[in-house]
């Protein structure tokens, strides 16, 4: 099956472009952002994903703000050609390759819609290959790299209009592809005992004035690290000033760390510390204050009837609310979470988030099942 991208000298395999490399149903390649204000007082997430092998295209919008979470879900078959990322209402545009993109969520029947632009201000941070086995079958697979920016443009919802200014809503884009779980259990596999689930990712892209800082850590139960990321990066103030798709004056960290202490009755952070090593063995120390939090079932994320990869029929839109006050803390979709943080390193200041998932036992900080809560 031939498409638009099958024109340029890009091919990796003796297949066209729209063909996967691997047969595995959980093959994915996704679009995700986020934006915030600088005061911490809005968030917003949108993400989009293409299952080649499952011939699904979703997507999502959603932001918090006053006290509510709002969000707009989407799917349909996937079309044939892979450049168009579209959803009735939703859609994507590049504009101009790790540069630019737009997103339009036009007005429907959710009341929720959005037109919003980003624009880089870093080259892209292409993270360390994530791959994972359950025993013996591959379980993760995935390229991924993320890009700082600010965004432009407006959101509406309900009677309620946020003007989003670039000066004031900084944010992150997201790349990832490969092959990871989405959608439905597999059928067919011998069932395996759920309290033995355990994951703990951890992810800190932080905006400063005169630079960004990178971090993640995927861990096991007893805290062991089986994958990290951690950089700094430079920022230019023009995106014709940026050097190409990565920067050569990226400076990889030697190693990163993280010290969470969680609220209690949650698996949430209340404060948190990440510490970044550099190649000549000095660490800095950053604070990272907690000011909102943003479930990402908004966006899919484990939801349980718009979760990723999951067939809704031909097409079909939704929407919904919640008070973030009224949500249980302990409730498996709810424990998905990015936080706004404002964060602090000497006497300088900068803004970004805290993503947390956090199942299973994990030995650092007492967890020792599928999901008891911090005392």
């Amino acid at each position: 099956m031939l498409s638009k991208f099958d024109d340029y000298p890009i091919h990796q395999t003796a297949t066209p472009i729209a063909a996967p490399l691997s047969g595995d149903r959980n093959a994915y390649d996704r679009y995700w952002f986020n934006g915030y204000g600088d005061e911490g007082d809005f968030y917003f997430g949108i993400g989009a994903a293409r299952y080649p092998n499952l011939g699904i295209l979703d997507c999502g919008f959603s932001v918090v703000h006053n006290g509510e979470q709002h969000a707009f879900h989407g799917s349909r078959r996937a079309p044939a050609e892979p450049t168009d990322v579209s959803v009735g209402p939703f859609r994507i545009e590049v504009i101009e390759p790790m540069r630019i993109i737009r997103v339009v969520l036009e007005e429907n029947e959710t009341g929720i819609s959005c037109d919003l632009t980003f624009t880089a201000r870093t080259a892209c941070v292409e993270e360390g290959r994530q791959t994972k086995y359950s025993g013996p079958r591959l379980m993760m697979d995935v390229t991924r790299f993320a890009q700082f920016g600010h965004w432009q443009g407006v959101i509406r919802y309900a009677d309620t209009t946020i003007n989003i200014d670039a000066e004031h809503t900084p944010g992150t884009k997201d790349r990832s592809w490969g092959v990871r779980p989405v959608g439905r259990p597999d059928p067919g596999i011998a069932p395996t005992d759920p309290s033995g689930t355990q994951i703990f990712f951890a992810w800190a892209p932080i905006h400063w004035d005169d630079r960004c800082t990178h971090f993640g850590v995927f861990e096991d139960g007893r805290g062991n690290k089986w994958h990290s990321d951690g950089a700094i990066v430079p920022v230019y103030s023009s995106i014709a000033d940026i050097p190409g798709a990565q920067d050569p004056n990226t400076e990889v960290l030697a190693a990163v760390e993280h010290h969470i202490e969680y609220l209690s009755g949650t698996r949430r952070a209340k404060h948190a510390t990440i510490d970044l090593q550099h190649a000549d063995g000095t660490t800095e120390t950053i604070d990272l204050e907690p000011l909102l939090c943003f479930r990402m079932k908004g966006i899919g994320y484990m939801h349980p009837e718009w979760g990723h990869g999951i067939w809704q029929g031909e097409y079909r839109i939704g929407g919904e609310s919640w008070k973030t006050a009224e949500l249980d803390e302990t409730a498996i979709e709810n424990q998905h979470i990015q936080q706004i943080v404002r964060a602090r390193s000497g006497d300088k200041i900068g803004i970004g988030v805290l993503e947390q998932i956090c199942f299973g036992p994990h030995a650092r900080y007492g967890f020792t099942s599928i999901l008891d809560m911090a005392k």
